[in-house]
């Protein structure tokens, strides 16, 4: 039923989108939107006031596991840093970057398992460092080479998140018919499918002529006379935007090689990837095997316990004597970083969290005996029958909705609101709710995480690429929302 505090947290959605597409910070239009609608529905502007808070509360303690996992990768690679063995890592590809064509391959295959692992910001600072001055060199330019990056990373790598398993699990608290693990799998598949056609589109499109461009004016090839100092400028000036950097300028100062590096550093630019390689492995084997016991959702834990384990053993074996006070602040850093990057979720993931029963209660102050509103699907409920009952709708619909929700620059503070819209209308337009909520969130964290807006994460490719931030989202417009509507079309056959 639609009663004044739902028609009034409808038009703080609504607000919120209004203030995405203009390009206006969306915290406090959030904070207003949760106060009003807690007034309407209790009539009492101290518990309002106290929802505020709550709200906030609410959604810190859905995330704040997944803010440590980034935290502790963080803090890994910064003790990799101090020894060069980040850099070590990714030597042996520029040595298969034989033209721009194979470049751009090398730098797309290179940066996905990074960004899948490490998160594509702190991988975006190992791709940068090296990998991208030798693609350039190679013959592919900055512009595909900052696509090849951000399609990778910021795309198919975020949209699935399926190894730290951030997303899937925000998606999940949306409704509790959503399991993360099946989301995770199911987003998986989907960032794929996006993945591979914008992936070929891209290129012929926009790659392939930028790079015959390059070969018959070789002064395009800018970038390779840039020094290795000057990249260390170029992290500073993504760590200032808006894509909430992470401090990656001793990474900068390795691009000019080469550099004697110990033998220790090549021990640990192996031994790292192997663990990593080693944990995926497992939880391989405990999401679809037998062999070995796991819980849903103990991906991040797992993931994060492995990386504080390597910080530690990086630490000890290279610098024992202060071990313990770089150790404590890798962690720190790693820790306000997380924050810089994801804290304006806590509360836009507050009013979103409001529309849900399972959090509107507690964020309301109501007792456990009295039933708690559920403001979105009382919305949805409203809007369902003006809905027609078709899957590829249905499943366009999901799509549209998922990157109107993402205009906030993240994609991630909507998905609570996307994967309870996913499992309201699943019956209606008779796809799986796991599928739709898949494909609804690929659609916002590709959009937002992001590829196709220029106020996203996008802007440190873009300042690493040193090419402007408005040219890649171009470039890369028609091959993400061909993918998506690939996608759409293929879940609504399957689903």
């Amino acid at each position: 039923m639609m009663t004044p505090s739902t028609v009034v947290f409808l038009l703080g959605v609504l607000a919120l989108v209004v203030a995405m597409v203009c390009r206006k910070n969306v915290v406090v239009p959030a904070i207003v939107a949760t106060f009003l609608t807690a007034l309407f529905y209790n009539g009492d502007v101290v518990q309002a006031t106290m929802a505020v808070f709550r709200a906030s509360i609410q959604a810190g303690t859905a995330l704040f596991d997944l803010f440590v996992v980034i935290a502790c990768i963080t803090a890994m690679i910064a003790a990799m840093r101090n020894i060069g063995s980040d850099v070590l890592m990714t030597v042996p590809f520029t040595k298969i970057m034989l033209n721009g064509p194979t470049a751009y391959i090398v730098l797309f295959a290179v940066t996905y398992p990074l960004s899948l692992v490490f998160w594509p910001t702190p991988a975006l600072a190992l791709v940068a460092a090296l990998l991208l001055p030798a693609a350039v060199k190679a013959g592919l330019p900055p512009l595909a080479s900052g696509i090849a990056i951000a399609l990778a990373g910021q795309g198919m790598a975020i949209a699935s998140d399926y190894v730290i398993g951030m997303g899937p699990a925000i998606m999940a608290s949306g409704s509790a018919e959503l399991a993360a693990e099946s989301v995770a799998i199911s987003s998986l598949l989907i960032s794929w499918v996006i993945g591979a056609v914008a992936f070929v589109l891209a290129y012929v499109l926009v790659v392939r002529k930028l790079i015959r461009k390059a070969r018959i004016a070789p002064e395009l090839r800018v970038f390779e006379t840039v020094s290795a100092g000057s990249m260390d400028g170029g992290s500073s000036g993504a760590g200032g935007g808006s894509s909430g950097e992470a401090p990656s300028g001793g990474s900068a100062e390795h691009g000019a090689l080469p550099r004697q590096y110990s033998r220790l550093a090549k021990i640990w630019a192996v031994g790292v990837p192997i663990a990593f390689v080693l944990v995926l492995v497992y939880m391989l084997l405990g999401r679809f095997t037998d062999l070995v016991p796991w819980d849903d959702g103990a991906g991040a834990a797992f993931v994060g316990g492995a990386a504080v384990v390597l910080m530690i053993l990086v630490l000890v074996t290279s610098q024992r004597k202060v071990a313990l006070e770089d150790g404590s602040t890798h962690l720190i850093d790693g820790l306000s970083y997380a924050f810089k990057a994801m804290g304006v979720v806590v509360p836009i993931g507050g009013f979103f969290y409001l529309g849900i029963p399972d959090y509107s209660g507690a964020i309301l102050g109501l007792p456990e005996e009295v039933p708690p509103p559920q403001f979105l699907f009382d919305t949805v409920a409203a809007i369902q029958p003006y809905i027609p009952a078709n899957a590829f709708i249905g499943a366009f619909a999901i799509v549209l909705i998922g990157m109107l929700i993402s205009l906030d620059g993240s994609g991630w503070a909507g998905l609570p609101l996307v994967g309870g819209i996913s499992v309201q209308i699943a019956d209606h337009v008779g796809i799986d709710a796991t599928l739709l909520a898949a494909l609804g969130q690929n659609a916002a964290v590709w959009t937002g995480g992001g590829t196709l807006l220029t106020w996203s994460s996008l802007i440190a490719v873009a300042a690493f690429a040193r090419v402007p931030v408005v040219d890649l989202v171009r470039s890369m417009f028609i091959p993400v929302v061909s993918g998506f509507a690939v996608a759409a079309v293929v879940v609504a056959v399957i689903g």
